[in-house]
């Protein structure tokens, strides 16, 4: 295996976790904002962990599909070394 091959495979072995544990942290502090609103909070309460919530969402989002993206390069220059 060749050293790019190597370090995209490594990339997307720590990302992928990475971003799906995002992805989970994110929606739970939107489930918590939305509580907080439910039990009429203040509104720099609820909506500060709203917009966390979004954020780090977001950057799972952002995290995974660079996964996909270092996986799928991996992929394919595993199939070039085969051929």
């Amino acid at each position: 295996m060749n050293p790019l091959a190597r370090q995209l495979y490594r990339k997307w072995l720590l990302m992928a976790p990475l971003g799906l544990v995002l992805i989970g942290l994110g929606l739970s502090l939107f489930g918590e904002a939305a509580m907080r609103k439910y039990a009429q909070a203040d509104f720099w309460d609820w909506f500060l962990y709203g917009t966390f919530s979004l954020a780090v969402f977001n950057a799972g989002l952002s995290v995974f599909g660079e996964a996909v993206v270092c996986r799928s390069r991996y992929m394919s220059m595993k199939d070039r070394e085969k051929n």
